[in-house]
Parts: structure tokens; sequence; C-alpha cells
């Protein structure tokens, strides 16, 4: 194609930064599909449920409400997207990037998102309840008051996630990483920590009732309040670096 405007040719890279441009603002109106480019794109409450996204540029869209139940998103970026709200359940978001998303109250129960980038994501509120997330990354993401029952997070990494008030029963965290994370108030009745890193971690008035803690590591904890009744210590590190007997439950001693 032939530019004929002037400046375009003296300019060739701006002009060719201004076509891309164009055409992602475009893009905006492409139906769904694989590896579509809705990037800054509007789609407030659309019904996308069972949608193939698989591989797809949302990074920065506006995905308010909408609806992405049993949708496919591997691969997909939703790198700061808005997602408040958004009804992903049941839908498949292997390795999917949603660093700094935005996803207040969002719905991922029963959602498949092994290796997830979720890393400063805002999860207030969000239900992952029976989620797969195995060796999802969450670093500083915030997880204040979400639903994480019967979760998989095994080999998940939470560095300084806030779970203030998070709900985790019986979720699985065996070797999951929570170094310096806040789980102050959290549930974490029956949840399993085995091998889990919990050093400097806030577990203030925390519940870990008949939670395995077994070789798990709570090195410079804080944990005053919290509520270890029939929680399994196993060879764990505690809080004053001393390693916990053998058979320890309730009590490191």
């Amino acid at each position: 194609m032939k530019i004929r405007n002037r400046s375009c040719a003296l300019l060739p890279p701006l002009c060719l930064l201004a076509l891309l441009h164009s055409l992602a603002w475009a893009a905006c109106d492409d139906p769904p599909g694989r590896r579509v480019n809705w990037l800054y794109c509007d789609k407030q409450g659309a019904d996308l449920t069972g949608a193939d996204l698989r591989e797809a540029v949302l990074t920065r869209s506006n995905l308010t409400d909408a609806k992405l139940a049993g949708a496919r998103l591997s691969g997909a970026d939703l790198g700061r997207a808005v997602l408040g709200n958004v009804d992903f359940t049941g839908a498949t978001l292997r390795g999917a990037r949603l660093v700094s998303a935005q996803l207040e109250r969002a719905v991922f129960v029963g959602a498949s998102m092994t290796g997830a980038r979720l890393e400063r994501a805002v999860l207030t509120g969000a239900n992952l309840s029976q989620a797969d997330l195995t060796d999802a990354q969450l670093y500083q993401a915030d997880l204040t008051g979400a639903t994480l029952t019967g979760a998989n997070l095994s080999k998940a990494t939470l560095t300084q996630a806030d779970l203030t008030d998070a709900k985790l029963a019986n979720a699985m965290l065996a070797d999951a990483v929570l170094s310096r994370a806040v789980l102050e108030d959290a549930v974490l009745s029956g949840a399993n920590l085995h091998g889990a890193r919990l050093d400097g971690a806030n577990l203030l008035n925390a519940d870990f009732t008949g939670a395995d803690l077994g070789t798990a590591t709570l090195a410079d904890a804080r944990i005053d309040g919290a509520r270890f009744t029939d929680a399994k210590l196993d060879s764990t590190i505690w809080v004053d670096r001393r390693r916990c007997p053998p058979g320890s439950v309730g009590e490191c001693r």
C-alpha cells in the first residue's frame, strides 16, 4: 500500500504506530475468537459464556459484569483489565496473565487457573472456591475477604499477598509460598499447608484448626490469637525457629 501523505513518508515509524493504534481500537468490533485483540476495549456486561478466547489480548479492557462462565482463556492477556463482578465459573485460564487486574467480587468457582499470573491483582471479595491455582503467581495480590474454600493452591506463590479475612477452609496449600503474607483473621481450618512457607507472615487470630502444617516454616511469623487446635505440627519450623518434635499436634512441644 502506497503512503501518499508526505508526513508519513518523512516519518514512517510514527505513521506505523498510528496505523497500529487505529487497528487496535478497530478490533473492538471483532467477534470473540482465539487471539482476538480487544486491547482497551469496552465490553461491559458482555455475554461471552463458553467463548474461545485463548491467547486473546484483553489488556486494559473493561469487562465489568461480563459473563465468561465456561470460557476458554488459556494464555490470554488480561493485564490491568477491569473485571469486577465477572463470572468466570468453570472457565479455563491456564497460564493466563492477569497482572494488576481489577477483579473485585469476581467469581472463579471451579475455574482452572494452573500457572496463571495474578501478581498485584485486586481480588477483594472474589469467590475462588474449588478453583485450581496450582503454581499460580499471586505476589502482592489483594485477596482481602476472598473465598478460597477447597481451592488448590499447591506450590502457588503468595509472597506478601493480603489474605485478611480470607476463607481457606480445606484449601490445598502444600508447598505454597506465603512469606510475609497477611492472613490476619483468615480461616484455614482443615487446610493442607504441608511444607508451606509462612516465614514472617502475619497470622494474628488466624484459625488453623485441624490444619496440616507438617514441615511448614513459621519462622518469625506473628501468631498472637491464632488457633492451632488439632493442627498437625510434625517437624514444623516454629516462630522461634525451633523444629517441633515429630508427631506434635496442637502445640509445638
